[in-house]
């Protein structure tokens, strides 16, 4: 009896297939719409996740701050505040921190051949690469003995690879940053843009030691300044204690009074980005929220086109009750119907939705990603609806009083 009430239902469907595509339209919208904007907050919260890798696990950056001379507040990392001396104490005195690694930052025009680059200059130490979590995926990294000896060596990022050297193996190669030689010993692995949109990969490395001597030059107030500290945390640590414990000992080593500003600024990023990526996860459950009412509204439909339809269909209830069809046979069989318009709409939502992804990615140029876990919410999502809403116009149905029913007109 079951197949039967599906060969019925499915029948009494065909018969009115502009009004049962018209009837799906809600649910086909809805999960479409749902499975659509749950990958685009996906993507959103993928990307975040990406941007806090690429930064470096654990991670605080230490910048130069404001200073005030003669009563006049001079801007923001104008001067430099910190040093190499206060890189070291944060390692030495600081339980929490894995490594502690200064570095100075400048521009200048590469030369190799007859082709050159405008890129960014960091002079840095042996343990920038642990701090960032940079690895090098040809040659070797900057050594101790390279910063020590103020060592003419550098290392690419892929960006600046790619344009000064093309498909040319950069690895020996001897280049000129504002005229000094320095050969190439590495290259780094791709790092990919930050949270501000900047191509980390655009970059140069060589020892801090060359940079103040030969390239960007030094401080001429302390020659042992540098422009930032990057400070690793150990993965077990609590990072807004070491943060804490890191300003206080600043502030005694640059003696601070109480009621004087920080002359420098911590920054904790993998705090501000992990704030993106809440931020993101609700916009993904409120626009899923959003897009879940044209679900709702799609369930109203379908309840809406069934009670018609047992309104257009009462003289056949009454003559199959006539002829020995029980209540629950009638229930079944306006439920099948219900049910089954939901879960066409939901297998063509899908494909709508997964389409709608593609289309987001590729014409608004979002990143999307569509979980599995989010098709099989909306279709069952889609399924629910269809019992929810089916159920009180096949109850109506399967409550009609036989000889009444075969009475209307």
């Amino acid at each position: 009896m079951p197949l039967q009430s599906i060969r019925i239902a499915l029948r009494s469907l065909r018969v009115n297939k502009l009004r049962s595509a018209l009837t799906m339209l809600g649910i086909i919208i809805g999960v479409g719409a749902v499975i659509a904007m749950v990958a685009v907050g996906a993507g959103a919260s993928a990307r975040v996740a990406e941007q806090i890798q690429s930064l470096g696990s654990n991670l605080i950056i230490v910048l130069s701050g404001s200073v005030t001379a003669g009563g006049v507040r001079i801007g923001q990392g104008s001067q430099l505040t910190i040093t190499e001396d206060d890189s070291a104490a944060i390692a030495r005195e600081i339980p929490a921190v894995q490594v502690s690694a200064p570095s100075v930052r400048g521009s200048a025009q590469i030369v190799f051949g007859n082709l050159n680059w405008a890129t960014g200059i960091q002079g840095v130490t042996a343990d920038y690469f642990e701090a960032r979590d940079w690895t090098v995926v040809g040659g070797r990294p900057i050594g101790p003995e390279d910063v020590d000896g103020a060592t003419k060596v550098a290392l690419l990022g892929q960006t600046t690879a790619l344009n000064l050297f093309g498909d040319v193996d950069p690895l020996g190669q001897i280049i000129r940053i504002k005229k000094v030689p320095f050969t190439v010993i590495g290259l780094l692995d791709h790092k990919g843009q930050n949270s501000w949109g900047q191509d980390q990969d655009d970059v140069v490395l060589i020892p801090i030691s060359t940079a103040k001597k030969k390239v960007l030059g030094k401080s001429n107030s302390n020659p042992r300044a540098v422009g930032a500290i990057s400070v690793k945390i150990r993965p077990a640590e609590d990072m807004s204690e070491a943060e804490s414990q890191l300003r206080e000992l600043l502030r005694q080593r640059h003696r601070l009074q109480p009621y004087q500003d920080d002359d420098f600024n911590v920054r904790n990023l993998s705090e501000i980005l992990q704030t993106q990526e809440e931020s993101s996860k609700v916009m993904t459950y409120l626009l899923a929220a959003i897009a879940s009412v044209s679900l709702l509204v799609g369930g109203i439909g379908i309840m809406n086109i069934m009670l018609v339809s047992v309104t257009e269909r009462t003289r056949e209830i009454g003559l199959r009750m006539a002829v020995g069809a029980r209540g629950r046979d009638i229930l079944g069989q306006f439920l099948i119907e219900a049910v089954t318009l939901s879960l066409i709409g939901g297998v063509v939502g899908i494909a709508v939705g997964l389409g709608g992804a593609g289309a987001l990615s590729y014409f608004a140029e979002w990143r999307t990603l569509v979980a599995p876990e989010a098709i099989g919410l909306a279709f069952g999502f889609a399924a629910a609806v269809g019992v929810f809403f089916g159920f009180y116009p096949a109850r109506k149905a399967a409550r009609l009083d036989p000889i009444e029913a075969l009475r209307y007109e």
